[in-house]
């Protein structure tokens, strides 16, 4: 029965509950979905932090190539960089076929891996001019627990389709304008459920540049707050920290929060650097990203309204975001170093070399192990021990990987690529338990 609760509905009940015991049934209630939830229904997890649910397990060895520890492998149809969302009702995954102009939702089956169906959403209108270390479905998607909130770049806007998990589309969006004028980088930012909202980046150098609020029911904007005319793509996450539900968003030179329901600034802190594409990461007061476009750096802020920059490094996390943990935070940097810091002050806990370089999928946290995938198809099982360095085991995955590995039924969900070019064929790969209860 949890798994069909609505936590915007209980977030909402939260914020107006006056009775305390409201408030503690509540909270059991909100625990007892967390761990209850065996899904993945947004970017980053339900939670926002690529951690997988308590007593997730994931395998520590699969061979790609002999099918030994691998449940299924899948061949999709066209490329992407999202992550697939897992759900009780299945497995969805954006994909764009570049040859027929097409923009898409593809639904798998969760126990044996076939392609169950594929919704067009979007025809004839890819960008132009896209970053060739990009893709045309690079956002990963939001459940509601009722529908799937799927933001594509095409006809030079961000739009948002409203989808039920059968294929019908509900209502699509033109959330903003998006027609970048000094760099066509393409887009990557992915949707957030919150509050009853579905809160879209849409950050370029032109007018339209902001964060928008659009109600989850009719698509109607409910808030718009403007952002400085700069190309960024990072994505919004929403945090509880020192008590209060916030919406994290750095790049543009700042590192800011929002209240969701309103759209209002809650705090703002100019740092960073223009462009940041990682997702900002936290732990209890302290709030961590990492970018690198024109400044390269890590930086650590408060995140209790304070306005304070805690520490900072020049640490360049690019395309990927941080991992955070309680009073640590790991990174895997641009050139294959991986770090572990601790975030009340920086101290760098330790720091080794894991592989040449080139990463754009981030770490996920599957109990006390960490899964890195390089962009060399190397997925990379580490201890997530902040007081030495500990690899457990390495696994070659394909030719190439982009996306960030998900952890549910005890499964590391994959998306990687064999072969290059034009002759790149991706694949949604189940490594782990063949059969499930």
């Amino acid at each position: 029965m949890f798994r069909r609760t609505s936590l915007p509905a209980i977030r909402r009940s939260l914020r107006s509950a006056t009775s305390a015991a409201v408030v503690i049934s509540i909270g059991m209630l909100i625990e007892a979905t967390s761990v209850t939830a065996d899904t993945w229904t947004q970017w980053r997890g339900s939670d926002g932090n690529n951690h997988a649910a308590a007593g997730t397990e994931a395998p520590l060895k699969w061979n790609f190539t002999t099918g030994d520890g691998i449940a299924w492998k899948t061949a999709i149809p066209g490329r992407g960089h999202s992550t697939p969302l897992v759900l009780d009702e299945g497995i969805f995954l954006t994909t764009a076929e570049a040859d027929k102009q097409t923009q898409s939702l593809i639904k798998f089956d969760r126990q044996s891996g076939r392609i169950v169906n594929q919704w067009v959403l979007h025809r004839g209108t890819l960008p132009a001019d896209i970053h060739n270390h990009n893709s045309y479905a690079s956002p990963t998607p939001a459940f509601d627990g009722e529908h799937l909130f799927v933001t594509f770049h095409t006809d030079d806007a961000i739009w948002l389709s409203k989808v039920t998990t059968s294929g019908n589309i509900v209502w699509q969006r033109r959330v903003a304008e998006f027609k970048p004028r000094l760099f066509q980088f393409g887009y990557g930012a992915s949707p957030l459920v919150e509050d009853g909202l579905v809160i879209v980046a849409a950050e370029y150098d032109g007018p339209d540049s902001g964060l928008y609020g659009l109600d989850c029911r009719t698509g109607k904007q409910v808030w718009k707050v403007s952002r400085p005319s700069n190309l960024n793509f990072a994505s919004p996450i929403a945090a509880t920290i020192t008590g209060q539900r916030q919406i994290l968003l750095a790049g543009a030179g700042m590192f800011a929060a929002y209240d969701s329901l309103t759209g209002k600034v809650l705090w703002s802190i100019d740092t960073t650097t223009e462009a940041i594409c990682g997702t900002a990461v936290w732990d209890d007061r302290r709030v961590i990203v990492s970018g690198g476009n024109p400044v390269s750096g890590t930086w650590c802020v408060s995140g209790d309204g304070s306005k304070a920059e805690l520490w900072s490094n020049g640490v360049k996390c690019y395309e990927q975001s941080l991992l955070a943990i309680s009073n640590y935070v790991f990174a895997v940097a641009d050139t294959g170093v991986m770090y572990c810091w601790r975030t009340v002050d920086g101290k760098e806990m330790w720091k080794r070399r894991l592989f040449g370089g080139g990463i754009s999928a981030s770490p996920t946290l599957v109990g006390n192990h960490i899964y890195i995938a390089s962009e060399a198809g190397e997925v990379f099982v580490i201890k997530a021990s902040p007081d030495r360095f500990e690899p457990i085991a390495e696994n070659q995955t394909g030719d190439s990987i982009f996306a960030t590995p998900v952890a549910v039924d005890g499964r590391l969900y994959l998306r990687t690529g064999v072969g290059t070019g034009r002759d790149r064929q991706e694949y949604l790969v189940a490594a782990g338990r063949v059969s499930q209860n």
